[in-house]
C-alpha cells in the first residue's frame, strides 16, 4: 500500500531509501496524530460518562432518599405489578446489584485487575514484536519491490493493462478507501443520531458523548459482520443507566443505521471495492477467523481483494479446450510387460 508513494516521490529523483524513509515518518506521523487525538476525545467523554453512570447509580436524591437507579428500579416493579406480573421481584435483585456494584468488592476486583494486567502485558510485548516484524519486513519489500517488480514483469509480462504488482495495489487501495468511506458514513450517522437523541431529551445527555459514540462506530465498523452490532453495545449501556424507556429510542435509531448500511453504503462502496460473491466473502472471513482469530477476520478481505486482482490476471492467460468428438486421437506411449514363460507341472 506505502509502494505508490514511494514509487512517485522516485519519479521526483529522490533515491529509494530516502522515499521509503519520508513514507514511513509521513505514515508514522499521521497514525500518532490520529490515535492521540481520537484518544484524547475518547478519554474525555469516556470519563464524563463514566462519572454519569456512577451518579445514577450512587447519589441519592434529596426528596426521596433514592438514587435514580432506585427510583427507575421501583416504576418499573409497580408497572409490573400493576400488570399482573407481581411474581417478577426485580427489585431486590437489582438492588443487591446495585449495592455490590457500590460496594465494590475491592479484592475481587483487584484480583481480576492483576491477572488481567498480567496476560496484558504479554499481549503488549508480542505486539510490540510483532510491530516490529512488520516494520522491517515492509522496509525491505519497499526497498526491493523495483527488483521485485522487474523479476514478476519478466516472467509474467503485462498483457494490455498494468502490471501484475500494480494490479495488486490497486485492489488493496480500493479495500481500504471503500472502508474508509464506509467507517465514516456508518460512524458520523451514529455520532449525529446519537445528538439529536440528545437534543431532543429522548435519551437524556446523549449530546455530550456523540462523538464518542460516533468514534466507537467507526472503529468497530473494521469487524465484518458483528462490527455493526458491537458498536450498539456503549450506547445502550448508557441509554440503560440514564433512562431504560431510552434504550428504545437507541434501538431503534441503529436498527435505521444497519438499514441503511446493508441496503445503501455497503453495496455502493464495498461491492465496487471488492467484487467478490457474498459466499467468498463469509467462507474467506471464517478461514481467516478460524486460522488467527480477530487479526485473521481483520485481513482476511484484503487478502482476498489481493487473491481476485492475481486471478484476474491470470485469467486471460488461461484456456481450456472443448472435449469433442471430432478431436484428433493423440498417441500415448504403453511399455508393455513381456509375457511371462508358462510353467509346466511334473
Amino acid at each position: 500500500m506505502l509502494n505508490p508513494l514511494v514509487r512517485d516521490l522516485t519519479a521526483l529523483k529522490l533515491p529509494r531509501g530516502i522515499a521509503v524513509t519520508l513514507v514511513f515518518l509521513l505514515f508514522a506521523a499521521v497514525v500518532t496524530a490520529v490515535l492521540v487525538a481520537i484518544g484524547v476525545v475518547a478519554f474525555d467523554q469516556a470519563s464524563k460518562a463514566a462519572d454519569r453512570v456512577d451518579e445514577y447509580v450512587t447519589v441519592e436524591r434529596g426528596e426521596t432518599g433514592q438514587t435514580a437507579a432506585e427510583e427507575d428500579i421501583d416504576g418499573l416493579q409497580a408497572w409490573l405489578d400493576d400488570h399482573g406480573l407481581e411474581s417478577v421481584q426485580i427489585r431486590e435483585q437489582v438492588n443487591d446489584w446495585i449495592d455490590d456494584l457500590v460496594a465494590g468488592e475491592i479484592s475481587g476486583y483487584a484480583q481480576d485487575a492483576l491477572e488481567f494486567l498480567q496476560g496484558a502485558a504479554f499481549s503488549v510485548v508480542l505486539l510490540l514484536f510483532s510491530l516490529i516484524l512488520i516494520v522491517v519486513i515492509a522496509v525491505y519489500m519497499l526497498l526491493d519491490m523495483p527488483r521485485l517488480e522487474h523479476s514478476i514483469d519478466a516472467r509474467f509480462p503485462p498483457h494490455g493493462g498494468p502490471p501484475l504488482t500494480q494490479q495488486i495495489e490497486s485492489a488493496l487501495w480500493g479495500y481500504v478507501k471503500g472502508q474508509a468511506i464506509l467507517s465514516t458514513v456508518i460512524g458520523t450517522s451514529a455520532g449525529v443520531g446519537m445528538y439529536i437523541l440528545g437534543v431532543t431529551d429522548l435519551v437524556e445527555g446523549a449530546e455530550e458523548y456523540a462523538l464518542l459514540f460516533g468514534l466507537w462506530t467507526a472503529f468497530i465498523e473494521v469487524i465484518p459482520y458483528i462490527g455493526p452490532w458491537l458498536s450498539a453495545v456503549p450506547p445502550a449501556i448508557y441509554a440503560i443507566f440514564v433512562d431504560p424507556i431510552s434504550l428504545i429510542w437507541v434501538a431503534l435509531l441503529f436498527l435505521l443505521i444497519y438499514q441503511v448500511e446493508g441496503h445503501v453504503v455497503v453495496p455502493n462502496v464495498m461491492a465496487s471495492a471488492l467484487r467478490l460473491h457474498p459466499l467468498l466473502v463469509i467462507f474467506g472471513l471464517l478461514a481467516g477467523g478460524e486460522l488467527y482469530g480477530i487479526a485473521g477476520v481483520l485481513v482476511a478481505l484484503p487478502t482476498m481483494a489481493g487473491l481476485r486482482a492475481i486471478w484476474g490476471f491470470f485469467r486471460e492467460r488461461v484456456r481450456f479446450e472443448d472435449w469433442g468428438e471430432d478431436l484428433p486421437d493423440v498417441p500415448v506411449e504403453v511399455e508393455l510387460e513381456p509375457p511371462r514363460p508358462a510353467v509346466r507341472a511334473d
